[in-house]
């Protein structure tokens, strides 16, 4: 009997020892949900995708690339878009230096006007060295305009003032302040002459531009102010308040603003 009893309690201890390496045996498989198949699914993924690129032909994987004649659509596109780009950039280039150019008179003129009602409402005296000092930020001259920030000025005449400004678009603009109509005959641009030289000095606005025949501008005599363009002379020289001159392509002038020629 106690034999039969220790055999029975070794039994049991080594029935619980079992248990217990069974138990800690399928602890870990419970907690790793993923099966041997779910393993080899990334394996057997890129294999895939291997025997793929090896499918493809040798000539398809080397040789991949533009043809001559998506090339050849590419630059016909690109030609196209700088065929509109081109001069639409260089007319909105023109347009900002012939308003740089107006703008810089404006200021000019603003200058000069408050010099005249200073001056007992006489441009008398009313010179570079006046203007010059009012705005510095500009550069006056009694000759030739060779910037659109470069102003010729002409004022001895003492009724009237003239400035010019030659803009990089080959365009000199010329704005004129006669407050009383009246001129000196001796006095260029002013003379009684005026009206008789290519029609350039007709005293009635011009509704469109005209091409006169070269030579000297006389500007009208109207009260008020009065703003010019010579369109398309490429000689400074011909840009000066004192003498201009005409060698462009077309000629206008108004009382309401500059010019659009």
């Amino acid at each position: 009997m106690g034999a039969d009893g220790n055999n029975m309690t070794s039994m049991r201890t080594g029935h619980s020892e079992m248990s217990v390496r069974l138990a800690s045996n399928e602890a870990p498989k419970a907690q790793d949900p993923m099966t041997t198949w779910q393993r080899l699914l990334p394996v057997r993924s890129s294999t895939h995708r291997l025997d793929t690129l090896r499918a493809v032909s040798p000539h398809t994987a080397t040789d991949a690339g533009f043809t001559l004649i998506e090339l050849m659509v590419v630059l016909l596109i690109l030609a196209i878009l700088l065929a509109i780009a081109i001069p639409t950039f260089l007319g909105v280039t023109k347009s900002a230096n012939d308003r740089a150019a107006q703008s810089n008179l404006n200021t000019a003129m603003l200058n000069a006007k408050a010099a005249y009602q200073s001056n007992s409402q006489t441009y008398t005296g009313v010179s570079v060295a006046t203007l010059s000092s009012a705005e510095p930020s500009l550069s006056f001259i009694a000759g030739a305009s060779t910037g659109q920030g470069v102003i010729s000025v002409n004022a001895t005449d003492g009724h009237a003032i003239v400035l010019a400004a030659f803009s990089k678009s080959n365009n000199c603009w010329y704005q004129i302040d006669n407050p009383s109509g009246s001129f000196q005959t001796v006095a260029a641009p002013f003379t009684a002459t005026a009206a008789s030289v290519t029609g350039s000095g007709s005293n009635s606005p011009m509704a469109s531009p005209t091409n006169p025949s070269a030579g000297s501008i006389f500007f009208p005599t109207v009260p008020g102010t009065v703003y010019v363009e010579v369109k398309g002379d490429s000689t400074t020289a011909d840009c000066n308040a004192l003498t201009p001159a005409y060698h462009g392509t077309s000629y206008q002038w108004t009382t309401t603003g500059f010019p659009s020629i």
